[in-house]
């Protein structure tokens, strides 16, 4: 099956923004019937395009708030991205060619655009347009930097400068460009319709960071430099106060990083590490304001309560929003969009032991929720004047062509909503009673001046001021930031000097240490942090001293940052001040992932010392999890002589309670050593030791592990399962198979197969994958929805059809992922893929696991 250029396009857009955040799914019954709509037609109200008078008053908004347009088209068309300069202008990113009609016809089409709307006689509302940047195809990111701005246009990230003042971009640099799959046309199966990167964002660390990307960027002095970091989501991307980031996949609203990407992934041989990708929603339900029965699968019982989205299907751009303009219970809340649910959800964040948890405060209600269908909130800021601004897409169709259902089409054919096209709008809300006035004109103020709205309580403000301050490099601002990380009477104001100061080089060992004794807990945490940077000197011994000294602190995110901070010191006295932190700091829930990630390849060292120590001779809580996460690294690093050695640890100790929780740690790596069990140089006497303890609960344990561990002579031992060779044309397609996966499963599944939780499941050791190709090839060919059971554990997924692939490229990809990552399944052929495809070719509805489990 052979794709044109023009769909090839096509098919890299489907899920590129919240555009695609909508259901992806199954196109009809599998007898290939169009299903009807549960909502009765006469039920359906109708869905024109409103003018901006009427759209206003379709709006169900929470009592003490009004809601305001400050720019429609034309002045804006198909807004998907906006965020305000230092000058208080709405800068636009426009995705003009998204789906122009319900073939997508022309969408690769350079026509989207970057605009600067600006509010000229001061009444709140953006009243002219410039476009600074043109000849775009479908852009989606866009962030202010180094006097220009970073856009992204998959495959591209632009910086876009303009450097004559006559407010159009003149300089265009390419900073990355992998910036999403770019569409071949000699190979147009590398394309990904599922995810492309977007929302760039300024981190708190000097970072920018970006959604659905694993690259950040630094800007230093007009040198990129660029850093690796994790996946995150889908469409959108925020911070706390603290620099966690925020993100959300379509049906999972918040998710977020507790534990910075930079720590978590450092030792390879915790497999269980937890603090990235942690989920933050107490539950997923929604209360639209009118019925949906234009939604991908607005047919199935599931997905509608009376009529009603009952669940995120489209859930985008978590949004942590800090103003003074409203009231101070509104501080630090996180808005999410449902734009297939024509809805803004507010969630109130609380945190109890370091973890985080978003509530809706509303019974059966929404903050925002609208009766227009066409209503679609894909974005949020906050402006210089304190109120959240909403960027409405404004549209009929939000579902992508590639994904959209028979069902779906029929629904926006059948109703107009695929007329008209370039609409959109920005509206702000605001408190009643309160005045919205921005007041920014940051280039008519000097760098000492913007040290000053470091402090602000609107983060606007403070992450403006500090990203200039960085981006200048004045000498001059020094000694003043200096002097408000310490004495300021704000305690963000000290925060974000530090972070200033660090930005610019510039934080000295002397102030980084006296911010180590503030009394606001987020600035020592942070000051911590930024001591890692004193390490490589020669007053290390020093620094760590002081570090020491906070081992008591009570609170939580000094806990958990001074445990990762000490693993960056490689340093045996270090590792034990951190590990005793499971005996005299107990409030963070991270608190045992830190030590773990900290302590690469002086697992076992710490094991020893932990035993023979007095207060670890009773392990619980988390002293019990830190011990059996120790062992378990030991064991998954494979190497003969220290399992060995862990081994004699064990029997040798004679305390229970430590040989239990070292035991389950071993037993917990099960799922790697049964397949693959460690090879060790000769029987280890300590097994026999631990098998035939007097203690029943060590003697059972130490039977069970028994079956992870192999060597020569071992009675009873199962041979080796002999995984036949791939033959040289089986190797062929293995080899063609693997950028295949990369450009198109990995973005849910990852690179390493262990799949992303709340997103996708994990390709390694799956029953799915490594069991009958009959169903795997299914799976592949038409899709599957959940719910469905991968290695004992449930998901409620919907994978997309990978049908656009032809016969010999599906074989690569699955054959692929039945032999990578230590799999040792059976390779496909093209042939079966083509017989498969035969037998279902009427069939264009996703698998259930049900169906699938019918079939052997």
């Amino acid at each position: 099956m052979k794709l044109s250029f023009r769909r090839t396009v096509l098919t890299f857009l489907a899920a590129t923004c919240p555009l695609a955040q909508a259901q992806i799914g199954d196109k009809s019954d599998k007898r290939g019937e169009v299903q009807k709509s549960l909502v009765p037609r006469e039920l359906i109200p109708p869905s024109p395009a409103l003018s901006v008078v009427d759209a206003l008053k379709s709006f169900k908004l929470q009592p003490g708030f009004h809601i305001e347009c400050v720019a429609s088209e034309p002045l804006v068309e198909d807004p998907v991205v906006a965020q305000f300069d230092p000058d208080g202008r709405l800068w636009v990113v426009e995705m003009r060619g998204f789906m122009p009609d319900l073939d997508g016809n022309g969408e690769d089409a350079p026509v989207g655009r970057v605009v600067v709307l600006t509010d000229t006689d001061g009444d709140g509302k953006m009243d002219k347009s410039t476009v600074f940047a043109d000849g775009l195809v479908l852009p989606r990111a866009l962030a202010f930097v180094g006097g220009g701005v970073l856009v992204g246009a998959p495959p591209h990230l632009y910086f876009l400068r303009d450097t004559n003042g006559d407010g159009k971009a003149d300089e265009k640099i390419e900073i990355a460009s992998d910036f999403g799959v770019a569409v071949d046309p000699k190979r147009p199966e590398l394309a990904n319709p599922e995810r492309e990167p977007n929302s760039l964002l300024w981190g708190i660390d000097n970072w920018i960071y970006g959604a659905a990307y694993m690259t950040r960027f630094k800007y230093d002095q007009g040198e990129w430099k660029h850093g690796v970091t994790i996946f995150r989501g889908q469409w959108g991307l925020s911070q706390d106060e603290n620099g966690r980031l925020f993100y959300n996949s379509n049906s999972d609203q918040l998710r977020y990083d507790a534990i910075p990407s930079t720590y978590i992934g450092r030792n390879p041989n915790f497999l269980q590490a937890h603090g990235n990708n942690v989920n933050a929603a107490e539950n997923q339900f929604v209360w639209p304001a009118r019925v949906n029965p234009g939604i991908n699968r607005g047919y199935r019982p599931d997905m509608l309560r009376d009529g009603r989205l009952k669940e995120y299907t489209a859930a985008c751009s978590p949004y942590v929003f800090y103003s003074d303009l409203f009231p101070q219970e509104f501080y630090g809340n996180v808005f999410v969009a449902e734009p297939a649910g024509n809805l803004v959800r507010r969630n109130i964040l609380s945190e109890t032991n370091g973890a985080v948890l978003g509530k809706n405060p509303y019974d059966k209600a929404e903050f925002l929720a609208s009766t227009d269908e066409r209503f679609r909130p894909v974005h949020f800021t906050t402006g210089p004047d304190g109120a959240l601004y909403i960027v409405d897409l404004y549209r009929g169709v939000l579902q992508h062509r590639i994904s959209l259902t028979t069902y779906l089409r029929n629904q926006s054919a059948e109703r107009n909503l695929d007329k008209p096209i370039h609409l959109g709008r920005i509206y702000r809300v605001v408190p009643d009673g309160r005045d919205a006035m921005n007041k920014a004109h940051f280039s008519v103020e000097s760098p000492l001046q913007w040290i000053d709205h470091l402090s602000h309580s609107n983060d606007w403000w403070r992450f403006t001021a500090q990203r200039l301050l960085v981006e200048k490099h004045d000498p001059v601002t020094i000694p003043a930031l200096k002097s408000l990380a310490l004495n300021g009477a704000q305690p963000l104001g000290r925060l974000h000097a530090l972070w200033t100061l660090d930005g610019l080089k510039a934080l000295d060992q002397s102030t980084a240490q006296k911010a180590l004794t503030d009394k606001d807990a987020r600035v020592r945490a942070a000051a911590m942090r930024l001591c890692e940077n004193f390490f490589d000197s020669e007053e290390k011994a020093e620094v760590l001293n002081k570090l020491f000294a906070l081992k008591t602190d009570a609170a939580p995110e000094v806990q958990l940052q001074l445990a990762l901070t000490l693993g960056e010191a490689h340093d045996p006295q270090a590792d034990f001040v951190l590990a005793n932190l499971a005996t005299t700091a107990q409030t963070n829930a991270f608190l045992p992932d830190a030590i773990l990630s900290s302590v690469h390849g002086r697992e076992l060292e710490l094991l020893r010392k932990l035993v023979s120590t007095l207060d670890w001779k009773k392990p619980q809580g988390m002293q019990a999890r830190v011990l059996s996460g120790l062992a378990a690294c030991v064991v998954i690093q494979r190497q003969p002589e220290r399992v060995q050695q862990l081994l004699a640890l064990i029997a040798d100790c004679g305390i229970a309670a430590q040989q239990q929780s070292l035991l389950d740690g071993i037993a917990s790596t099960a799922g790697v050593t049964t397949k693959k069990p460690v090879k060790l140089a000769k029987a280890p006497q300590a097994l026999t030791v631990l098998a035939g303890d007097t203690n029943d609960k060590i003697s059972t344990r130490g039977k069970k592990i028994s079956a992870l561990f192999t060597w020569a002579g071992k009675p009873g031992a199962k041979p080796e399962p002999v995984i036949p060779p791939l033959t040289t044309e089986q190797q062929k397609r293995f080899e063609a198979g693997k950028p295949l996966f990369l450009g198109s499963c990995a973005a849910c599944h990852q690179s390493h197969g262990m799949g992303m939780e709340g997103l996708a499941p994990p390709l390694v050791d799956s029953e799915w994958v490594l069991g009958s190709e009959q169903r795997l090839v299914r799976i592949a060919l038409n899709g599957l929805h959940g719910p469905i059971k991968v290695n004992g554990k449930g998901y409620q997924l919907d994978m997309p059809s990978m049908g656009l692939f032809d016969d010999e490229q599906l074989a690569a990809i699955l054959t692929y992922i039945r032999r990578e990552w230590d799999n040792g399944g059976s390779p496909v052929d093209s042939a079966t893929v083509k017989a498969i495809r035969a037998a279902n070719a009427k069939r264009q509805e996703a698998w259930s696991s049900d169906e699938l489990l019918k079939i052997q």
